[in-house]
C-alpha cells in the first residue's frame, strides 16, 4: 500500500474536490485504536480547515447551516489522531480518540443499530 503524506494544511483542503460534493464531504469518524466507525458527519472547508488547526473536530450542521464543535456543550470532545482522503477526494476518514459518547444517544458509537 502506497501512502501519501500531505504535510501542509491548505494543500490537504484543496486537495478535497468540494464541487464533486457540493460544498459539503461527507466524513467517517473512527476509534484510532479499535478502529469501530463512531459517526458519520460533514464538513465544508471552513470546518475542515479548523479541524486540522485545532486537532478537535468541528463538523459543518446542515440543519442549522453552522459549524459546530463536536463536544463544545458536552465536553464529548474528538481529539483528531490521523486524516485521510479516499481514492475519489470526496469522503474524508478522521481517526480520533473519544472523549467521553459520541452519540446524542449516550452510545459509544452512533451506528448501534442492527438488522438481522
Amino acid at each position: 500500500m502506497k501512502t501519501i503524506k500531505i504535510k501542509n494544511i491548505s494543500d490537504f483542503v484543496q486537495q478535497v474536490d468540494w464541487a464533486k460534493v457540493h460544498g459539503l464531504a461527507p466524513v467517517i469518524t473512527q476509534d484510532y485504536w479499535s478502529s469501530r466507525v463512531l459517526m458519520l458527519g460533514y464538513m465544508n472547508r471552513e470546518a475542515l480547515q479548523k479541524t486540522l488547526t485545532e486537532g478537535k473536530i468541528t463538523y459543518y450542521s446542515r440543519i442549522r447551516s453552522v459549524l459546530w464543535t463536536k463536544g463544545e456543550t458536552s465536553g464529548n470532545f474528538q481529539i483528531v489522531k490521523k486524516v485521510f482522503l479516499d481514492c475519489d477526494n470526496d469522503t474524508i476518514l478522521i481517526k480520533i480518540k473519544q472523549k467521553g459518547v459520541v452519540c446524542h444517544t449516550g452510545r459509544k458509537t452512533c451506528f448501534y443499530q442492527e438488522i438481522n
